[in-house]
């Protein structure tokens, strides 16, 4: 099955939310309003299915709590 890329952004809009491992220096594109954090750390993103930031974590448990406390189903993206 082929998706468009519009089709995509809204799979799971509401219900999922995507937990990414990201490196600290990668941070910044994603959350561009975050400042101080620090090089070389690996962190946890939680997007919305529509890609929109929800957090950003230090570990996978406290991304995976996130994504629960808004009501999501937390899935993995490498």
């Amino acid at each position: 099955m082929h998706m468009t890329e519009n089709e995509f952004a809204a799979f799971g809009d509401g219900e999922l939310a995507y937990i990414k491992a990201v490196k600290s220096e990668d941070v910044k594109k994603m959350f561009p309003q975050l400042t101080g954090v620090p090089e070389g750390i690996d962190l946890f993103a939680v997007h919305a299915a529509d890609g929109t930031p929800i957090a950003l974590t230090d570990t996978l448990v406290a991304a995976i709590g996130n994504a629960k406390e808004h009501n999501l189903k937390p899935v993995s993206v490498h």
